[in-house]
């Protein structure tokens, strides 16, 4: 469903049945997949590629040439980043354009989510099942599970699928309070045990 405000460039794809709600716009070659939501005034830049079940929230900002695996959520006025060195003129005052640079990506893993107002400065990847705290700056690749949060941001706990944080369980071992579900910690990185 395409709300009556949005702007949709005519060669986007968006699944049949995603949401895109007013005011939101979606470039050229953007790719959204089935069961998404795009919030009301969310930007999803020219070759942008969500996957299936994605939440983008209203007035966020993802920037190409950004990826989002299945089942992430960006929280509202979120920001993914596409500039290492932007500039509006280049040494001599000339004005820049879209051949003085080259865009780099923030990829979003599945089922990882990005708080509100929180920034990714690319090139970064989230990692599976991360979770980026509001107002967060992302400045360096998240793992997979990782909890973090500040300016810059930094891993403050892990986090498992349902978003819960994860409670101590022993040596290098760390267990979901909702699931149950075991992990273990093995050089600053986080595994699912069977």
């Amino acid at each position: 469903m395409l709300e009556q405000t949005a702007d949709v460039a005519p060669d986007a794809v968006v699944g049949a049945t995603s949401r895109v709600w007013g005011l939101a716009q979606v470039g050229a070659g953007a790719r959204i997949g089935e069961e998404c939501v795009v919030g009301r005034g969310a930007t999803i830049d020219a070759g942008v590629v969500l996957g299936d079940r994605v939440k983008v929230q209203a007035g966020a900002l993802v920037y190409r040439p950004a990826v989002l695996e299945d089942g992430v959520f960006i929280g509202p006025a979120a920001v993914l980043t596409n500039d290492l060195h932007p500039r509006a003129v280049d040494p001599d005052g000339q004005v820049k354009t879209g051949a003085d640079w080259t865009p780099v990506a923030v990829v979003v893993r599945r089922g990882a989510s990005v708080g509100a107002r929180a920034v990714c400065v690319a090139p970064v990847t989230i990692g599976r099942w991360a979770m980026v705290a509001a107002g967060a700056v992302v400045t360096r690749d998240v793992p997979d599970f990782a909890l973090v949060a500040g300016v810059p941001a930094r891993r403050i706990g892990w986090v498992g699928p349902s978003g819960h944080r994860l409670s101590p369980a022993g040596e290098g071992a760390w267990t979901c309070p909702v699931t149950g579900q075991r992990f273990v910690e093995v050089d600053d990185q986080l595994r699912e045990t069977s």
